[in-house]
């Protein structure tokens, strides 16, 4: 199993990555902090009276403004691919009393940034309706429907899969190997070391000399206990006794 073009999207736009925001008739792209609530709609924070909010600021009429949001990957490790890049198009506006509050009470579960406490004073929260979805990756570009963006999950282990992933480089090098050259058979050679580059909920992808390879987890992954608890039988030496 792998993650979906919409798994990978909402993943992306998460909030654990940098983002840019191009706003229509403004000069950008201005960085932008956010995260996307487990409805799929993304919040943008911000200081009241910075850049990004005067961009913001909706023309006379409207209670909007049209924007895109575009968001890279930064791999965890040198020598792990990207996962890509995704924009996501919508209209944001300005949010103010009880929706600012709760807004900021989703923003905390994924960013429990100290500045949400000044939300409703000198710092602002933008709610943005998703319209379109875009995903590139290695050139191949895909239309992502704004539904099935809202529905997928993000994934759990991206936030700290720099982490494990230098668990895995300084403390189980030996059974990693043992059990990547189980896995692949004569794929890897006796000089080959192979190196971890990447982890999501559905598995890892192994480097091994000048190759990748892909190794499945049997099942989907709900955290890093669950991930613990799903390699112990490899990281345990002792368990085949």
């Amino acid at each position: 199993m792998q993650p979906t073009p919409a798994e990978v999207a909402r993943t992306l736009a998460a909030g654990h990555l940098p983002a840019g925001a191009h706003i229509a008739c403004r000069p950008g792209p201005l960085p932008v902090r956010h995260v996307t609530d487990q409805h799929g709609g993304v919040l943008l924070l911000s200081p009241r009276d910075g850049a990004l909010a005067g961009a913001l600021r909706p023309a006379a009429g409207t209670d909007d403004t049209a924007l895109v949001l575009d968001i890279s990957d930064v791999p965890p490790v040198a020598g792990a691919p990207s996962l890509g890049r995704v924009w996501v198009s919508g209209w944001a506006r300005a949010l103010a009393g009880d929706e600012a509050r709760q807004a900021a009470l989703d923003y905390a579960e994924t960013d429990p940034a100290t500045d949400l406490l000044d939300v409703g004073d000198t710092q602002v929260l933008h709610r943005m309706d998703v319209a379109e979805v875009r995903y590139e990756r290695s050139g191949v570009l895909i239309d992502i429907d704004p539904e099935d963006f809202a529905e997928a999950g993000p994934d759990p282990l991206r936030a700290i899969e720099f982490d494990l992933i230098a668990d895995l480089a300084d403390h189980h090098v030996p059974e990693m190997s043992s059990y990547v050259r189980r896995q692949l058979g004569p794929v890897a050679g006796p000089d080959d070391q192979p190196q971890v580059v990447r982890l999501d909920r559905y598995g890892m992808l192994v480097r091994v000399g000048d190759r990748l390879a892909r190794l499945a987890f049997p099942r989907a992954v709900q955290d890093r206990h669950d991930l613990a608890h799903l390699l112990h039988p490899v990281l345990c030496r002792r368990c085949g006794d």
